[in-house]
């Protein structure tokens, strides 16, 4: 683990003084329970928004006994889906910031059904930028996602340069970032688009047919199970801790820079990892933790469609104009994350 940037401690303590009312879409998931964690112990006021169609309520009971009982008295949550305009409006009213995480993931879940990927990740990040517009909130900052990049050969990934989509899912998340840059230029909307790159750690559910690789990898080779890797293993992938990417949504909304809104940003390590080589990461993290893990050889499946073949991130934008630093590198991610399921794995069995 490396320190912070000294743009993000002095943020910290300025947030810490100087609390402000952010809404987290997306609550009850991995990445937005992570922020609501982060966002209670820096004493911030947090409205989550959640239907709970992929969230558990686990994960906020989690991400609330981390923090005191006082900063988890200034949670609020809302129990509804951003594809309701009402419900949008009511959870941006006195609102100072969104971070906008709420959208159903996966590549092959939008290619099984597109039609339901797009009523979540389009015309619901539709009703979340309008309710927002209308509310006046200060920063509006979404999920988008390397897919964008698409059938793009370039390595690494720079932002202003993108191909093809190769999937439903991928076409949502573009449209998210001209959604975003049309209120942006009409409307004088600041709005902040963050492409994630293959993020990871706790609290990402290893269960279901669309479960990233890593948490399953964690829960399989935890249990003695066969683990798969689709193709031949040379896949590669930036993948990105879940504290880095907690980091730079909470640069991304509090930055005062002009020159930094109406921006989209790679969010990743910068770094590329095959799947073999994440594999041998895992497998070895397990045996050292717990030494009578069986963790059996991978076994090799055939190449999912619509998958990107490699993905490797430049961020020396999101550095130079957020003062994004990455804390973890992958294998210091894995490391954290190991420890978590090792703790808690238990309860995606039962």
């Amino acid at each position: 683990m490396e320190p912070v940037s000294n743009a993000y401690a002095a943020l910290q303590e300025h947030l810490i003084q100087n609390p402000r009312k952010w809404l987290v879409t997306g609550v009850a998931g991995f990445i937005g329970s992570n922020l609501l964690q982060k966002l209670l112990s820096l004493n911030q006021k947090v409205v989550g928004l959640d239907n709970f169609s992929t969230g558990f309520q686990a994960n906020i009971d989690d991400a609330l006994a981390h923090v005191t009982a006082g900063q988890a008295s200034r949670f609020q949550m809302v129990e509804g889906d951003i594809r309701n305009e009402a419900v949008c409006r009511s959870a941006c009213r006195g609102v100072d910031i969104v971070l906008q995480q709420a959208a159903l993931g996966s590549v092959a879940r939008s290619v099984a059904d597109p039609a339901t990927t797009n009523q979540n990740n389009v015309d619901g990040f539709l009703n979340m930028l309008i309710a927002a517009r209308d509310s006046r909130v200060s920063r509006f900052v979404y999920a988008s996602s390397s897919s964008v990049y698409g059938d793009c050969p370039d390595l690494p990934k720079v932002e202003e340069r993108v191909g093809n989509p190769l999937s439903p899912y991928a076409v949502t998340k573009y449209l998210n970032e001209l959604y975003a840059g049309v209120f942006g230029r009409l409307y004088d909307f600041p709005c902040i688009g963050l492409r994630y790159f293959n993020v990871f750690g706790q609290r990402q559910n290893p269960n279901g047919a669309y479960a990233a690789v890593i948490p399953k990898w964690f829960n399989s080779l935890i249990r003695g199970e066969p683990t798969y890797i689709n193709g031949d293993g040379e896949t590669s992938r930036d993948f990105c801790y879940i504290d880095n990417v907690v980091q730079v949504n909470i640069l991304a909304g509090c930055t005062n820079d002009p020159a930094a809104s109406g921006q989209v940003y790679n969010v990743a390590c910068g770094e590329r990892t095959t799947l073999k080589e994440l594999h041998a990461m895992i497998r070895g993290l397990v045996q050292e933790c717990d030494a009578a893990c069986r963790c059996p050889d991978p076994e090799f499946r055939e190449f999912l469609p619509g998958d990107v073949r490699h993905s490797h991130a430049d961020i020396g934008k999101a550095v130079r104009l957020l003062g994004y630093h990455p804390g973890h590198t992958v294998r210091s991610g894995l490391s954290e994350t190991v420890n978590w399921y090792l703790e808690h794995g238990a309860k995606f069995n039962r």
